[in-house]
């Protein structure tokens, strides 16, 4: 159907057309001189040592678990409320996801509390998720695994910009992963980065990214080298100048967009927060982020009411999503006694509503009344 007020909307004009333009014009299209362009930028925008573009956030967190050393038989801890992508990585590498419980409903970020009771000896990472683009308790989280000498690994696919204590989401672990997919806040279709200040792991993560091989097309096609060896099994999981180029423009628009975002979820808190069966979460955060999502939860309700209430959102042209279904639940991910108490009411009672930078006060007034009267 039509929304009235759709869930997303791209930030694009024509800035990302000539951008394409440009790249196609350029005859160079694969991996090259607008990757290396956009590493740069995204290392510059981060403050760290260094950034390889990626076909996807999927890849660049395989990529990392790889680069931490995982492999079969370990065990890395990952909250369940997060994009099923995030623990398909962990699977990728042989190693098995242990799911970690949320803090609760007003914040839906993994539980320091839980993580070490869940480290036995075969325990190698912690996969964070910042969700929504707002961070984990890294202090705790850091602590923990220097502790029991563990890599952590950032999956900061809602945050770029976000900030933990002025440190920017994806530089505070070992190795940080974001994602460029068409609704994230840089949006490119597909494409992704994997950041790090690890010297070790960026010359590895170049090599792994293109089949092993010491050098690429573009290296070779400008006379830096003529030949190339294959010294480790790799894959192809480069991105291409066309998508670089996109994001290029997207990141000279990412500022200015984040912040018309605090404006609007300031908005639709002061509108919502006097609902009393709506929780708000990380409502009283002061960091700045990217606010990807603005998702509430239900209160004193199950999944039959808040799928009752998205139906209603639905048929006044609101169109609302869930983040997420909990992956435990998921037939290839279900254990017989696993339960999380607090990742699995919010899963089945969040809501997302609509959150982007052309969202207007009319339009968040209208979606937040027509929830108080449904309600």
């Amino acid at each position: 159907m039509d929304y009235k007020i759709p869930l997303f909307d791209l930030n694009f004009d024509e800035r990302e057309e000539n951008a394409v333009i440009e790249t196609l014009r350029s005859k160079w299209i694969s991996t090259g001189p607008k990757t290396a362009e956009l590493e740069d930028r995204f290392s510059e925008m981060l403050s760290c040592r260094y950034s390889l573009g990626m076909a996807n956030c999927t890849v660049a967190l395989h990529l990392g678990l790889l680069l931490l050393g995982i492999k079969q038989g370990d065990e890395v801890i990952t909250p369940s409320l997060t994009f099923v992508a995030t623990v398909n990585s962990i699977r990728y590498t042989g190693a098995t996801p242990v799911f970690c419980d949320i803090k609760g409903a007003d914040d839906l970020t993994i539980n320091p509390d839980l993580l070490e009771t869940l480290i036995t000896d075969r325990t190698k990472a912690i996969v964070v998720m910042h969700y929504g683009g707002f961070p984990c308790d890294m202090d705790r989280i850091m602590a923990i695994a220097k502790a029991h000498n563990l890599k952590v690994l950032e999956d900061a696919c809602h945050g770029p910009l976000s900030e933990y204590h002025g440190q920017k989401l994806g530089t505070i672990g070992d190795i940080g992963c974001f994602s460029f997919f068409s609704n994230k806040n840089v949006s490119t279709g597909e494409g992704g980065m994997l950041v790090t200040n690890n010297p070790d792991y960026y010359e590895k993560g170049k090599l792994l990214r293109s089949h092993g091989m010491t050098s690429l097309s573009y290296e070779r096609s400008k006379g830096h080298s003529t030949t190339y060896d294959v010294v480790e099994l790799g894959y192809n999981y480069r991105i291409d100048d066309i998508h670089s180029a996109i994001a290029i423009a997207q990141l000279e628009k990412l500022h200015d967009d984040l912040e018309k975002r605090i404006v609007l979820r300031q908005r639709y808190i002061e509108k919502l927060e006097s609902i009393n069966r709506v929780i708000i979460p990380f409502k009283n955060r002061q960091e700045f982020v990217s606010n990807y999502i603005f998702p509430i939860v239900l209160r004193d309700s199950n999944y039959e009411f808040r799928d009752e209430i998205r139906n209603h959102l639905h048929e006044a042209g609101i169109q609302t999503s869930v983040h997420y279904p909990a992956a435990h639940r998921f037939s290839i991910y279900k254990q017989p006694n696993l339960r999380l108490e607090k990742t699995e009411y919010v899963t089945d009672n969040e809501i997302t509503l609509p959150m982007y930078a052309k969202l207007n006060y009319d339009q968040i007034d209208y979606i937040s009344d027509v929830l108080g009267k449904i309600l």
